[in-house]
C-alpha cells in the first residue's frame, strides 16, 4: 500500500565544498541514489528527483528513478522543489516530503513519520535528534534546532544554541535536512523575499519563521544521521558503508 504523499530531492550540481556532489560515490552507489532508495523503502505516492543537472538527471533516470529538469537559478532546494510541484501540476493540498539530497542516512522511520505528519499540526513539518558528542555540537554544518515546550521551532542556527553554560549534550538537537507541507504551503512559501536571518545564517528555514510560520519539530530517538557537506563527511560515510554500520 502506498503512502498518500509525494517525495521530491532537490540536487544541485554546484557546490563548493563537493563539486558534483549527488553522483559522487558512496560505497557502490551514487549519494542521490542512496537518497533515492531510501526514499522508496516508505512507498510513497511518487519519488521525483529535482535538479539543475542534465547529468544528475540522466543518472537518476539510469537507476530507475523520476527526475526533473529545473533552473539553475534558485536560492534554495525549496524552490527547487516548488518548481517540480508547479511543473507537474499538483493538487494544492498535495502532500510534500522534501528530502535534502545530502542525507543518505535519513532512517525510514523518520521518513515515514514526517510524511504522515504532513498538514496535521502545523504549516511545515521537520524532524531533529539529540547530539551525541561535543564534536559535532560545534560543527557548524550541523544545523542546530531549540523548540518551544510543545515542539514548535523557534530558532534555527550554525552556531551552538542554547548557549554550553554546562555541557550538556542532550539538551543540543540536530535538524535534519526533510521538510513535509502541502503544495499551498510550498508555494506560499517559495513566493517569499529572502529574510536577513536566512541570509546570515544561509538557513532557509529561518525565512519561514521570520514570516510567521510555524515549524513542528518531531524528535526522534536515534543516532544523528549523516549528511554529506564537506570531504570529510564522504570519507566518514564510506567508511560507515565498509564496515556496515548503516
Amino acid at each position: 500500500m502506498k503512502n498518500n504523499f509525494t517525495v521530491v530531492i532537490p540536487a544541485r550540481i554546484d557546490s563548493s565544498r563537493l563539486p558534483k556532489k549527488p553522483l559522487l560515490k558512496i560505497g557502490n552507489k551514487s549519494l542521490i541514489q542512496r537518497v533515492c532508495e531510501r526514499a522508496k523503502k516508505v512507498n510513497p505516492t511518487r519519488i521525483i528527483v529535482a535538479t539543475d543537472s542534465k547529468k544528475i538527471k540522466a543518472h537518476v533516470e539510469d537507476i530507475g528513478f523520476e527526475s526533473i529538469l529545473t533552473s539553475s537559478k534558485h536560492r534554495s532546494g525549496l524552490d527547487r522543489v516548488n518548481e517540480v510541484a508547479n511543473k507537474m501540476h499538483f493538487d494544492e493540498d498535495e502532500p510534500i516530503l522534501n528530502i535534502q539530497g545530502d542525507e543518505p542516512f535519513v532512517p525510514i522511520n523518520m521518513i515515514q513519520t514526517v510524511g504522515e505528519s504532513i498538514n496535521k499540526s502545523s504549516d511545515i513539518c521537520t524532524a531533529s535528534c539529540k547530539f551525541e558528542n561535543d564534536e559535532d555540537i560545534i560543527n557548524a554544518n550541523n544545523v542546530k534546532v531549540v523548540t518551544s515546550l510543545n515542539g514548535y521551532a523557534l530558532y534555527f542556527s550554525r552556531t551552538v544554541i542554547p548557549n554550553r553554560f554546562t555541557k550538556d549534550a542532550h539538551i543540543h538537537y540536530k535538524h535534519i535536512g526533510i521538510y513535509g507541507y502541502t503544495k499551498n504551503i510550498l508555494n506560499k512559501l517559495s513566493e517569499l523575499e529572502s529574510s536577513s536571518l536566512e541570509n546570515a545564517e544561509k538557513l532557509e528555514q529561518l525565512r519561514f519563521l521570520e514570516n510567521g510560520y510555524k515549524i513542528k519539530v518531531i524528535n526522534f530517538n536515534c543516532h544523528p544521521p549523516l549528511g554529506i557537506d564537506t570531504p570529510e563527511d564522504l570519507k566518514k560515510a564510506n567508511l560507515l558503508i565498509k564496515n556496515e554500520k548503516i
